[in-house]
């Protein structure tokens, strides 16, 4: 049986080292969450699928890792001092303050049972709530002193298209990919890690010329829907397409697609696909008005460059148009780990938790356990068998000898390691291990010097 409630998967994850809340000796700090031994593991195996997939794979991709501050004309010319708002309410009773458009997702603070207003209490009118963070840069405090910690990736690399494209010779169309922090001043955190203040993205700005930007965008959109099923294991029944109506696209918008996963909180956005035309490009160029670009010029451009393309075709300066797939990764996070926790009941009646997460996924691949931990011969076999592992390949490989094996097993299981290793007399006498799969339990016996080549033909 899969997970049926959110809590399951946060025991889960409390419990075996995935995350854990932030600042909790303290009481904690809503919105932030700290990623544990294994929950690390798990982050960077799906940043690395990401990136391989999207960068290495292809041949039209290069990859960048730009700054969290940056200049505070960047977000004045992007439009986000002016549009990255929320609705926002307060409850006169309760003092809360939530998001306008999401009060069936709110719990009052007086009483949590009930949803905002619902204590007998009055909600103010909406009024926009900008999400930005805002610091101060510096040692001199005055009106240009500030920055704010970037609420997503994009900028960046579109304020960085003319060193890319200089430096790498890039013809359209290509790509520039990105995976780093972004910090949103949620009104509301809520869900885990669902929607919190500090998270990751995986993102794409793919320039391309414009008039084929919808044929493109909608391979992109196909694309990424492959790479949630083949790479990271979601089943196809659990994500669908929402095209957002033109009224809620965001103000660069030509067009999106959310990709919506089935969560057990119920469908939610895992990534984000959109059209976002020559607007960036455009917003950051001088000289707006020659280049007769859709974004709106804006007074006392404080840019210093023209982020055109020169197309030798034609002879002419052009703005690209930019398709952007861009995915959270702690959603995604979340996502393979409801996807595969499941309760299996065992022939005794005793109930199985286990990960059931894609092998090249799990933070632990192969654990080597020793069939009795008093035993010299065998604990120094199972310890270089485990050093083996890790030094034939990028592998993470433990040694466990804390309980018995039966023990050990459920461990394992219930952390997504697809196979466990143990190290018995029989080892001793012939260089032979039991091999068993975390899915099936079968187990069967084969060489050491096999091993590594076993384990790697399955992940």
């Amino acid at each position: 049986m899969a997970a049926q409630s959110l809590d399951q998967v946060i025991n889960l994850c409390k419990r075996r080292g995935f995350i854990f809340p932030g600042s909790e000796i303290y009481g904690g700090l809503q919105g932030t969450y700290d990623y544990g031994p294994l929950g690390v593991e798990l982050k960077n195996n799906m940043k690395r699928l990401w990136w391989r997939y999207n960068v290495y794979e292809r041949d039209d991709m290069e990859g960048i890792d730009t700054s969290i501050l940056m200049n505070h004309y960047v977000w004045k010319y992007s439009g986000h001092e002016d549009t990255f708002v929320d609705p926002m309410v307060d409850c006169k009773t309760c003092q809360g303050r939530f998001r306008a458009d999401k009060l069936d997702e709110c719990k009052c603070l007086k009483d949590p049972k009930k949803k905002p207003g619902e204590c007998g209490g009055e909600l103010t009118e909406p009024r926009p709530f900008n999400m930005m963070f805002k610091t101060q840069v510096g040692p001199v405090a005055d009106p240009e002193s500030f920055a704010y910690l970037r609420p997503e990736t994009a900028q960046g690399i579109f304020v960085n298209f003319s060193n890319v494209l200089v430096s790498t010779n890039r013809k359209l169309p290509f790509g520039v990919a990105q995976i780093g922090k972004s910090f949103r001043n949620e009104i509301t955190p809520r869900n885990f890690i669902f929607r919190v203040r500090e998270f990751e993205q995986m993102e794409i700005e793919y320039f391309v010329m414009p008039g084929t930007d919808e044929e493109i965008h909608e391979t992109f959109i196909q694309a990424h829907i492959d790479w949630w099923v083949n790479y990271i294991g979601l089943k196809r029944e659990n994500i669908r397409q929402y095209e957002v109506p033109a009224g809620e696209l965001a103000h660069y918008s030509k067009r999106t697609v959310d990709l919506m996963y089935k969560y057990p909180i119920g469908w939610e956005e895992i990534e984000g696909i959109a059209n976002r035309t020559d607007f960036d490009l455009g917003s950051h160029s001088k000289e707006q008005e020659k280049l007769g670009i859709t974004a709106k010029v804006i007074e006392n451009h404080h840019s210093t460059e023209k982020l055109t393309y020169f197309d030798h075709q034609t002879n002419k300066h052009i703005v690209p148009f930019v398709i952007e797939p861009s995915a959270g990764v702690d959603r995604g996070v979340l996502a393979a780990l409801c996807e595969a926790y499941t309760e299996e009941t065992l022939e005794k009646g005793d109930t199985r938790i286990v990960l059931k997460l894609k092998p090249a996924l799990a933070p632990i691949k192969v654990a080597v356990l020793p069939l009795k931990k008093n035993e010299p011969r065998i604990v120094e076999k199972a310890k270089n068998i485990k050093k083996s592992l890790i030094a034939k390949g990028e592998m993470r490989a433990v040694y466990d000898d804390t309980a018995a094996i039966g023990k050990l097993y459920r461990r394992q299981d219930e952390v997504g390691t697809p196979f466990c290793v143990t190290v018995d007399f029989q080892t001793l006498e012939d260089d032979t291990v039991t091999i068993r799969d975390r899915d099936t339990m079968q187990q069967e016996r084969i060489a050491i010097a096999d091993l590594y080549s076993y384990v790697i033909d399955r992940i």
